[in-house]
Order: structure tokens, then C-alpha cells, then sequence
């Protein structure tokens, strides 16, 4: 199987855009900036990140995983078939991979309010989808 890995590296590129956009909503619109300074004054969070530019490495981070999904996708749609419906299918598996143990076990058992693993649950789950969809859509053999 080939693959065409300029339309893999471009879907994972606009995926992660749209990933990077969806993150940015869900960190300003669901959890926002004064839960944030509230934690961070509660002593539930660090004022300071332990890695210098956190949001810079956050956004590689975001990318890498786009890339990751559009790979996915190109493999699998020689098997369950091109389209949205595969990469709905992907986008789900691995958002939900990413994004619900680790925010379950969060909301379970962190002292901080269950608004920041569900916003980090979203944020990854949904933005997984988003990703694999655009990425699906620019795909082309």
C-alpha cells in the first residue's frame, strides 16, 4: 500500500490547526482564565509551569497528534473504507484513548474542580475527531 504522504502530512497539518483552535475554545470558553488563577491561588495548581513555554510545547504536542491521526487514517481506509466515516471512527478510538482515562481518573481523584478534567477530556477527545475528520477529508490516494 502507498501512501501519499505530502496529503498525509497536509491533512495533519490543517488537523492541527483545527485542533489548536478547538484546544484554544475549550481552555477559554469551558474552564477559563479564573478557575485557572482560582486553582492556581488554592495551591491546586503551580503558578509556574515546571517546563519553560508550556503553551509552545502544548501546540508541538497538539500537532505531533494530528499527524499521528492522519497516518491512522490513511492505513485503515484501505480496509474500512475511504471517508468520514472512517475517520469519525479513528478520531473516536484515539480521542478517546487520549483523553478519558487519564481526566477520569482526574476527576475521581484530584482536589481541583471536575470542569478542568472534563474541559482536558473534551480537549482531546473532541479534538482528536476534529483532527481526523479534516485530515480524512484532504486525504487523496
Amino acid at each position: 500500500m502507498n501512501l501519499n504522504r505530502s496529503r498525509v502530512w497536509l491533512g495533519g497539518l490543517a488537523g492541527g490547526v483545527v485542533w489548536l483552535i478547538w484546544s484554544f475554545l475549550i481552555g477559554q470558553l469551558i474552564i477559563g482564565n479564573a478557575r485557572y488563577l482560582a486553582a492556581q491561588n488554592a495551591g491546586l495548581f503551580l503558578k509556574e509551569s515546571r517546563y519553560p513555554f508550556f503553551l509552545g510545547h502544548w501546540i508541538v504536542i497538539l500537532f505531533i497528534l494530528a499527524i499521528i491521526v492522519a497516518h491512522l487514517y490513511a492505513w485503515v481506509r484501505q480496509t474500512l473504507g475511504p471517508g468520514q466515516g472512517t475517520a469519525l471512527k479513528i478520531g473516536f478510538l484515539v480521542g478517546f484513548a487520549a483523553g478519558f482515562p487519564g481526566n477520569f481518573a482526574q476527576a475521581a481523584w484530584s482536589p481541583v474542580e471536575r470542569t478542568f478534567p472534563l474541559g482536558w477530556m473534551l480537549d482531546l477527545w473532541v479534538g482528536a475527531i476534529l483532527a481526523t475528520l479534516v485530515a480524512g477529508w484532504l486525504y487523496k490516494d
